[in-house]
């Protein structure tokens, strides 16, 4: 119960008690439809949360951060069974490893809501597409159910499902074209297509169910699809030190965010997979070139979502979140990379091998803890670490630290004599919930007349806390960096209190 409320929580568990609004009327309340933009995603979290809502006896925000770890966990365990499925359990375990010392996934499992829980349902899609082409020509009823079951809760979360149609239909088309002539070829494919047309049902209803909305246009898929490809508003990002809007950021944004976020022994795993798969193509023997067949769905998943923001150049910001779904798929390449070279070494070599992998490992798990609970916003040290990321990268994005800084300022203000008759109005710098979730109510109300505001609360990401005077009376840091402060306002001059 560490983690703060996210900055759209409130608004997706909204959407989520609509939908059940929804389907109690007998699809007759349509004001899940209507409720801002929401529409435009799937509720398959925030039905599953609005459902829990209503028979788990706890608070509704912590229950939401329980279901969304529980996904995570999924989320692991989904790679495990891919990582198994290409390479066996020394793959699994390292894919594993990789994935659970990435604080953009274990630390993000608690709190993002939408992000971690379409990684999850991805990774799953990916291991029944991978089981799918390896069963052809003749999949089990079972396997067909459970490919359109994932793809469909794919679906139930984010319109980018699409991608998971692809790497599927990529990897029917290689196990096709590995025919003899063109007949073949055609009966090849005709026959993955019909096996695929009872999944393509599932996921459909499956889809529909979860999101209602995109089944009630024939082009509400595309429209949700455009939409988000060129999704901008006003709202402000930062790259290698360069604020820009999010609808016009670098090709190169969540490049360089990968970069920097992936820990170390993931981007070196990375570099020796690059330079394993150039050698394998290289060698074209028929074995390698079956084994690829199996591996294409995965690495069109880790390569196709970074060329497609590379060259369709969408709207981005908070870092590597909305690509969230990229960790399971790098994590499996990148502990390839690294069983690659384990395979090669001898004698001496391994040993040092083995004492280069726990230092790498044991790394990020110490800055890790060192950031708990804000494990989220962990950099690598090629970019020098959260202090070296604080001078031009997006840091406490989600403003989860707030609950820390409400819960200091309820401590301070608890302990003073004076007895006021009313509560002292405090400005916040995030949403009014996350402030007001976690204010003591008879000390505090959360006013959005910042002139009027008696103290201040607000996260350093973007410079927020620059935005009123005050004197700093409490805060959260990790590793030096202050990642939110606590101001009082109450003795400053009435010129002073203007918001700047």
């Amino acid at each position: 119960n560490h983690y703060g409320l996210s900055n759209d929580e409130e608004v997706q568990h909204v959407y989520g008690r609509l939908l059940l609004d929804f389907y109690s009327s007998g699809l007759q309340d349509m004001g899940a439809f209507n409720y801002k933009n929401l529409y435009l995603y799937g509720g398959l979290f925030d039905i599953i949360a609005a459902a829990f809502e209503k028979l788990v006896p706890m608070d509704v925000w912590d229950l939401r951060h329980l279901i969304s770890a529980v996904f995570g966990l999924l989320g692991l365990l989904g790679t495990w069974k891919v990582a198994k499925l290409l390479g066996g359990e020394r793959l699994a375990f390292l894919a594993v490893l990789l994935l659970g010392v990435t604080g953009a996934w274990t630390g993000a499992m608690f709190t993002h809501t939408k992000d971690v829980p379409f990684g999850t349902t991805m990774i799953w899609a990916v291991y029944y597409s991978i089981r799918f082409v390896s069963s052809l020509p003749r999949p089990s009823w079972a396997l067909i159910i459970k490919l359109g079951l994932a793809i469909g809760l794919a679906f139930g979360l984010r319109v980018g499902a699409v991608f998971s149609v692809f790497y599927l239909g990529m990897g029917v088309l290689a196990w096709s074209l590995c025919s003899k002539n063109a007949g073949e070829f055609i009966w090849r494919l005709l026959g993955a297509v019909l096996h695929l047309l009872p999944a393509a049902l599932v996921a459909l209803v499956v889809m529909g169910f979860c999101w209602p909305w995109s089944v009630m246009g024939w082009d509400h898929l595309y429209q949700a699809a455009t939409t988000f490809n060129h999704f901008s508003f006003d709202l402000f990002t930062i790259v290698d030190g360069v604020v820009t809007k999010n609808g016009e950021v670098p090709r190169t944004y969540l490049l360089c965010y990968l970069l920097v976020r992936l820990p170390e022994i993931t981007l070196l795993g990375l570099g020796l997979a690059g330079i394993g798969l150039v050698v394998r193509v290289g060698l074209r023997d028929q074995r390698a070139g079956q084994g690829l067949l199996l591996w294409l769905p995965l690495l069109l998943a880790a390569v196709v979502p970074l060329t497609y923001t590379l060259l369709g150049r969408p709207s981005l910001y908070n870092g590597v979140r909305h690509f969230t779904f990229l960790l399971p798929p790098l994590s499996i390449l990148g502990a390839w990379g690294w069983l690659l070279l384990w395979e090669r070494c001898q004698g001496f070599m391994c040993k040092g091998l083995g004492l280069v992998l726990l230092v790498l490992t044991a790394l990020p798990v110490y800055h890790m803890v060192r950031l708990h609970p804000y494990e989220y916003i962990a950099y690598n040290q090629f970019v020098g670490g959260l202090p070296g990321a604080a001078k031009g990268w997006e840091l406490d994005y989600w403003s989860g630290s707030l609950r820390e800084g409400a819960q200091q300022l309820n401590s301070l203000v608890d302990q003073e004599d004076d007895v006021r008759d009313e509560p002292y109005p405090v400005a916040v710098c995030a949403e009014t919930i996350q402030g007001t979730e976690y204010l003591d109510p008879r000390l505090f109300v959360v006013t959005k007349d910042w002139y009027k505001a008696d103290f201040f609360l607000s996260t350093t990401h973007m410079g927020c806390n620059t935005a009123m005077q005050g004197e700093q009376i409490g805060g959260v840091s990790r590793e030096g960096v202050s990642l939110m402060v606590v101001l009082d306002r109450r003795q400053l001059h009435p010129h002073q209190r203007h918001p700047r």
